[in-house]
Protein backbone atom coordinates (compact mmCIF):
# COMPACT_ATOMS: atom_id res chain seq x y z
CA UNK A 1 0.00 0.00 0.00
CA UNK A 2 1.34 3.52 -1.32
CA UNK A 3 2.25 5.84 1.68
CA UNK A 4 0.47 8.98 0.40
CA UNK A 5 2.13 11.49 2.63
CA UNK A 6 5.50 10.05 2.37
CA UNK A 7 5.20 10.08 -1.41
CA UNK A 8 4.01 13.67 -1.16
CA UNK A 9 6.85 14.75 0.56
CA UNK A 10 9.09 13.26 -1.34
CA UNK A 11 7.36 15.07 -4.63
CA UNK A 12 8.72 18.14 -3.41
CA UNK A 13 11.86 17.62 -1.54
CA UNK A 14 12.97 15.45 -4.43
CA UNK A 15 11.68 16.48 -7.26
CA UNK A 16 9.98 20.59 -6.83
CA UNK A 17 12.79 21.75 -3.94
CA UNK A 18 15.61 20.64 -6.88
CA UNK A 19 14.07 22.82 -9.10
CA UNK A 20 14.74 26.20 -7.14
CA UNK A 21 11.76 26.32 -6.75
CA UNK A 22 11.28 27.53 -2.50
CA UNK A 23 8.88 29.98 -1.58
CA UNK A 24 6.87 28.63 1.55
CA UNK A 25 3.39 29.04 0.09
CA UNK A 26 3.88 26.79 -3.56
CA UNK A 27 6.04 24.20 -1.08
CA UNK A 28 3.22 24.10 1.45
CA UNK A 29 0.29 24.33 -0.84
CA UNK A 30 1.79 21.19 -2.50
CA UNK A 31 2.03 19.55 0.77
CA UNK A 32 -1.40 20.06 1.85
CA UNK A 33 -2.88 19.36 -1.40
CA UNK A 34 -3.76 15.17 -1.49
CA UNK A 35 -2.74 14.24 -5.30
CA UNK A 36 -3.68 11.00 -5.15
CA UNK A 37 -7.48 12.26 -4.69
CA UNK A 38 -7.49 14.18 -8.06
CA UNK A 39 -6.23 10.97 -9.91
CA UNK A 40 -8.59 8.01 -10.72
CA UNK A 41 -7.91 5.14 -8.03
CA UNK A 42 -6.27 2.84 -10.98
CA UNK A 43 -3.49 5.71 -11.33
CA UNK A 44 -3.51 6.78 -7.33
CA UNK A 45 0.22 4.71 -7.51
CA UNK A 46 1.84 6.67 -9.55
CA UNK A 47 0.27 10.18 -8.80
CA UNK A 48 3.36 11.66 -7.49
CA UNK A 49 6.03 10.34 -9.86
CA UNK A 50 8.73 12.97 -11.90
CA UNK A 51 6.44 13.36 -15.01
CA UNK A 52 3.33 14.23 -16.80
CA UNK A 53 0.69 11.70 -15.83
CA UNK A 54 -1.61 11.30 -18.49
CA UNK A 55 -5.29 11.60 -17.81
CA UNK A 56 -6.92 11.17 -21.24
CA UNK A 57 -5.85 10.89 -24.62
CA UNK A 58 -3.39 13.92 -25.18
CA UNK A 59 -4.28 15.53 -21.82
CA UNK A 60 -1.72 14.89 -19.07
CA UNK A 61 -1.56 16.53 -15.62
CA UNK A 62 2.01 17.94 -15.50
CA UNK A 63 5.19 17.20 -14.48
CA UNK A 64 5.51 18.70 -10.44
CA UNK A 65 8.38 20.45 -11.52
CA UNK A 66 7.34 22.09 -14.74
CA UNK A 67 3.90 22.91 -12.71
CA UNK A 68 5.74 24.05 -9.67
CA UNK A 69 8.40 25.96 -11.46
CA UNK A 70 5.35 27.86 -13.77
CA UNK A 71 3.69 28.55 -10.13
CA UNK A 72 7.08 30.06 -9.30
CA UNK A 73 7.44 32.22 -12.25
CA UNK A 74 3.98 33.64 -11.86
CA UNK A 75 3.84 34.73 -8.68
CA UNK A 76 0.04 34.32 -7.42
CA UNK A 77 -1.17 36.63 -4.61
CA UNK A 78 -3.72 35.85 -2.11
CA UNK A 79 -6.19 38.59 -3.26
CA UNK A 80 -6.23 37.78 -6.52
CA UNK A 81 -8.82 35.45 -9.29
CA UNK A 82 -7.28 32.89 -11.39
CA UNK A 83 -8.28 31.65 -14.39
CA UNK A 84 -7.18 27.52 -14.55
CA UNK A 85 -7.17 26.33 -18.20
CA UNK A 86 -7.33 22.91 -19.10
CA UNK A 87 -7.52 22.09 -15.34
CA UNK A 88 -7.89 18.20 -16.34
CA UNK A 89 -8.76 16.37 -12.83
CA UNK A 90 -8.87 19.00 -10.67
CA UNK A 91 -5.35 18.54 -8.78
CA UNK A 92 -4.06 21.85 -10.26
CA UNK A 93 -7.11 24.41 -9.13
CA UNK A 94 -6.99 22.71 -5.61
CA UNK A 95 -3.68 23.76 -5.22
CA UNK A 96 -4.18 27.35 -6.72
CA UNK A 97 -7.09 27.69 -4.79
CA UNK A 98 -4.36 27.31 -1.62
CA UNK A 99 -2.37 30.45 -3.00
CA UNK A 100 -5.27 32.77 -4.63
CA UNK A 101 -8.36 34.17 -4.03
CA UNK A 102 -10.32 32.46 -5.65
CA UNK A 103 -10.27 30.03 -9.03
CA UNK A 104 -11.96 29.38 -12.25
CA UNK A 105 -11.07 26.01 -13.24
CA UNK A 106 -12.13 25.52 -17.34
CA UNK A 107 -12.05 22.20 -18.93
CA UNK A 108 -13.18 21.15 -22.42
CA UNK A 109 -13.64 17.51 -21.40
CA UNK A 110 -17.10 16.76 -19.78
CA UNK A 111 -16.02 13.47 -17.76
CA UNK A 112 -12.55 15.50 -16.77
CA UNK A 113 -14.49 18.72 -15.66
CA UNK A 114 -17.42 15.97 -13.85
CA UNK A 115 -14.58 14.11 -12.20
CA UNK A 116 -12.56 17.46 -11.00
CA UNK A 117 -15.78 19.19 -9.70
CA UNK A 118 -16.62 15.88 -7.53
CA UNK A 119 -12.72 15.85 -6.25
CA UNK A 120 -13.07 19.93 -5.66
CA UNK A 121 -15.79 19.29 -3.58
CA UNK A 122 -15.00 15.67 -1.76
CA UNK A 123 -11.76 17.46 -0.69
CA UNK A 124 -13.61 20.48 0.78
CA UNK A 125 -11.72 23.08 -2.01
CA UNK A 126 -14.48 26.15 -1.79
CA UNK A 127 -12.73 29.17 -3.56
CA UNK A 128 -13.29 26.91 -6.88
CA UNK A 129 -15.29 26.48 -9.34
CA UNK A 130 -15.11 24.39 -12.29
CA UNK A 131 -16.51 25.57 -15.40
CA UNK A 132 -17.19 23.55 -19.35
CA UNK A 133 -16.34 24.75 -22.10
CA UNK A 134 -13.85 25.41 -25.20
CA UNK A 135 -10.46 26.72 -23.95
CA UNK A 136 -9.93 29.35 -26.41
CA UNK A 137 -13.06 30.73 -25.53
CA UNK A 138 -11.93 31.46 -21.94
CA UNK A 139 -14.65 32.31 -19.36
CA UNK A 140 -15.39 35.55 -19.53
CA UNK A 141 -18.43 35.49 -17.36
CA UNK A 142 -15.69 35.57 -14.38
CA UNK A 143 -13.42 37.41 -15.80
CA UNK A 144 -11.27 39.84 -15.94
CA UNK A 145 -8.74 37.62 -14.40
CA UNK A 146 -5.28 38.94 -12.41
CA UNK A 147 -3.38 35.59 -13.56
CA UNK A 148 -4.05 32.67 -16.43
CA UNK A 149 -2.58 29.29 -16.32
CA UNK A 150 -2.74 27.16 -19.20
CA UNK A 151 -2.12 23.34 -17.96
CA UNK A 152 -0.60 22.04 -21.14
CA UNK A 153 0.92 22.72 -24.16
CA UNK A 154 -0.36 25.99 -26.36
CA UNK A 155 0.59 26.84 -30.33
CA UNK A 156 -1.19 29.77 -30.61
CA UNK A 157 -3.32 31.55 -28.33
CA UNK A 158 -6.99 33.00 -28.51
CA UNK A 159 -7.47 36.51 -28.82
CA UNK A 160 -10.63 36.17 -26.71
CA UNK A 161 -8.13 34.55 -24.15
CA UNK A 162 -5.57 37.45 -23.72
CA UNK A 163 -8.95 39.80 -23.68
CA UNK A 164 -9.44 38.28 -19.91
CA UNK A 165 -6.86 39.22 -18.90
CA UNK A 166 -6.63 42.34 -16.63
CA UNK A 167 -4.23 45.09 -17.64
CA UNK A 168 -1.12 44.54 -15.66
CA UNK A 169 -2.07 41.06 -15.45
CA UNK A 170 -0.27 37.57 -15.90
CA UNK A 171 -0.39 34.69 -18.52
CA UNK A 172 1.98 31.71 -18.42
CA UNK A 173 1.66 28.78 -20.54
CA UNK A 174 4.14 25.97 -22.36
CA UNK A 175 4.51 26.99 -26.15
CA UNK A 176 5.78 24.07 -28.30
CA UNK A 177 6.93 23.52 -31.53
CA UNK A 178 7.25 19.83 -32.23
CA UNK A 179 8.97 17.82 -29.36
CA UNK A 180 10.45 21.22 -28.36
CA UNK A 181 9.00 23.83 -25.74
CA UNK A 182 9.75 26.87 -23.65
CA UNK A 183 7.36 28.35 -20.70
CA UNK A 184 6.68 31.91 -21.64
CA UNK A 185 5.13 34.41 -18.67
CA UNK A 186 3.33 37.67 -20.42
CA UNK A 187 2.12 40.72 -18.42
CA UNK A 188 -0.43 42.36 -19.91
CA UNK A 189 0.35 45.95 -20.61
CA UNK A 190 -2.76 48.19 -22.66
CA UNK A 191 -3.68 45.71 -25.17
CA UNK A 192 -0.30 43.99 -25.21
CA UNK A 193 1.19 41.01 -23.94
CA UNK A 194 4.82 41.56 -23.26
CA UNK A 195 6.23 37.89 -23.64
CA UNK A 196 9.84 36.51 -21.79
CA UNK A 197 10.96 33.11 -21.78
CA UNK A 198 11.03 31.58 -18.16
CA UNK A 199 12.39 28.13 -18.48
CA UNK A 200 12.63 24.71 -20.75
CA UNK A 201 9.26 22.76 -20.74
CA UNK A 202 7.41 20.74 -22.84
CA UNK A 203 3.79 18.80 -23.00
CA UNK A 204 1.31 17.64 -25.22
CA UNK A 205 -0.73 20.81 -26.96
CA UNK A 206 -4.03 21.11 -26.34
CA UNK A 207 -6.41 20.52 -29.05
CA UNK A 208 -7.75 24.02 -28.67
CA UNK A 209 -4.56 25.65 -28.62
CA UNK A 210 -3.13 23.83 -31.77
CA UNK A 211 -1.90 24.96 -34.83
CA UNK A 212 -0.29 23.57 -37.96
CA UNK A 213 1.57 26.43 -39.14
CA UNK A 214 4.73 27.98 -37.12
CA UNK A 215 5.44 28.15 -33.21
CA UNK A 216 4.15 31.70 -32.71
CA UNK A 217 2.60 33.46 -29.52
CA UNK A 218 0.99 36.49 -31.18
Amino acid sequence: MTNFQTARVAMVDCQVRPSDVTKYPIIDALLQTPKEKYVPIEKQSIAYMGEHLKISDNRVILDPRIFAKMLDSISIKSEELVLDVACGTGYSTAVIARLAQAVVALESDHNLATFAQKALEDNGVDNAIVIKGELSNGDAKHGLYDVIIIEGGVGKLSDKLKEQLKDGGRIIGIFTDGAMGQCYLGIKKGSNITWRSEFDASAPVLKDFAITETFSLI
